[in-house]
């Protein structure tokens, strides 16, 4: 190999290097489907004293997993079986549900983040031992991405940001209006509901790029 080869291979995977290392970072894609997270009080409740969750699955968020105990959902014109409940308890009970659950349950939630329920839908859960009527707490949860603090850092966002993110497939295109949201423990990880992601020709394991 001559000098002027030589330095022309070196060139060559200089290149290949340089673009590798600026290729834009994936977002993994986490569809979300209808569930409830519960409360203390009323898991007790539903499910009797004493009772606590059964871990069926870890969820890809730390500490997070789907329980083997299922609700019923009772609107004013539909009901829905076997809606997940979601682990660990928290400090209040929050339905997470698509449009589509909410039209056939009869019932108008609003678009929000996760935990901000003030003013939201109502819905009675029935389960084995009892039921609970909620004035508010059925949400559907906008789109977002988690990540951590370093994650965000690397990416140059922050908490409560909004984004624009893009994604390939055959309806590939772009996504406005999703929320950032870093706690230290978040895995990187974009959650959509089914709605959107059947919409969006989008699954679990699919990626998404931040703009």
């Amino acid at each position: 190999m001559s000098q002027l080869e030589e330095e022309m291979l070196i060139k060559q995977v200089v290149q290949q290097v340089m673009a590798a290392l600026h290729q834009p970072e994936g977002i993994p894609v986490g569809v979300s489907n209808r569930h409830i997270h519960l409360s203390a009080e009323h898991m007790e409740i539903l499910f009797g004293r004493g009772k606590s969750l059964t871990k069926k699955k870890e969820l890809n968020q730390i500490g997070e997993f789907a329980a083997e105990e299922t609700v019923t959902l009772v609107g004013p014109k539909g009901t829905m079986r076997g809606v997940r409940i979601l682990g660990p308890l928290r400090s209040f009970t929050q339905i997470e549900l698509s449009l589509t659950d909410a039209f056939g349950l009869g019932i108008k939630p609003p678009f929000r983040n996760s935990g901000d329920i003030k003013g939201s839908a109502g819905i009675v859960a029935v389960g084995p031992c009892g039921a609970v009527t909620l004035q508010e707490g059925v949400i559907c949860a906008i789109r977002h991405i988690h990540m951590n603090c370093e994650t965000a850092q690397r990416f140059g966002v922050r908490d409560g940001d909004v984004a624009t993110v893009s994604f390939g497939g055959v309806r590939g295109g772009t996504l406005k209006e999703v929320l950032i949201r870093v706690q230290e423990h978040f895995r990187l990880e974009m959650h959509v509901d089914t709605d959107e992601a059947n919409a969006l020709g989008l699954k679990n394991g699919d990626t998404v790029t931040l703009l």
